[in-house]
C-alpha cells in the first residue's frame, strides 16, 4: 500500500480583528473572529470564525470555541471548556449543512468551570457554571449552575 501525502493545514492567528491589549499565549488557532479589549486566549486554544468575545474575558487552554458564539464582557472560561454548535438534530453531524447549526450566546460576568460543555443556549449575566457541567438549555437568572445537566444551586 502506497500511502498519499495528506493535506496538511497550518493552524495560527489569521484574520482576527484585535482590540487594545490583547494577550494570546502560543500556540493557538484563531480565525476570521473578533476579540475585544483586555482580553487572554491561553495556548491550545481553538477560536473559529464568526466567534465574537467581549472586553476584559479570559479564554483558558484546552478550550475550543465554535462558530456562532458570542461571549460577553468580564467572562472566564476555563480550561478544556467546549462550545457546540451542532446538535446532530438530523440523527448524526450535520455534514456541510451549516443551516443546522445553531448559535450561542454568553451574557456578561459568566464565568465557566474546566471541562464544562456548552450546547447552543443562551446565559445570563452574572452566571457561574460548575466544573465539568453541561449546559443543555437557557439559563435566564444570574445563579450558581452545576451537574449534568445544569441546575440552579438552592
Amino acid at each position: 500500500m502506497t500511502a498519499e501525502k495528506p493535506l496538511i493545514s497550518d493552524s495560527g492567528i489569521k484574520d482576527v480583528k484585535f482590540g487594545n491589549n490583547v494577550k494570546v499565549v502560543n500556540p493557538v488557532n484563531l480565525y476570521g473572529c473578533e476579540i475585544g479589549n483586555n482580553c487572554f486566549i491561553g495556548p491550545f486554544v481553538e477560536i473559529q470564525k464568526n466567534v465574537k468575545i467581549g472586553c476584559d474575558t479570559r479564554v483558558q487552554s484546552h478550550s475550543f470555541i465554535c462558530e456562532l458564539v458570542e461571549i460577553g464582557n468580564g467572562c472566564f472560561i476555563s480550561h478544556g471548556v467546549m462550545f457546540i454548535n451542532d446538535t446532530f438534530s438530523g440523527g448524526g453531524p450535520a455534514r456541510g449543512k451549516k443551516e443546522l447549526w445553531k448559535r450561542t450566546k454568553i451574557g456578561n460576568n459568566v464565568s465557566i468551570g474546566t471541562n464544562a460543555t456548552i450546547l447552543p443556549v443562551t446565559i445570563t449575566d452574572n452566571v457561574v457554571i460548575g466544573a465539568g457541567s453541561v449546559v443543555t438549555k437557557d439559563i435566564t437568572e444570574p445563579g450558581v449552575y452545576y451537574g449534568n445537566p445544569v441546575k440552579k444551586k438552592k
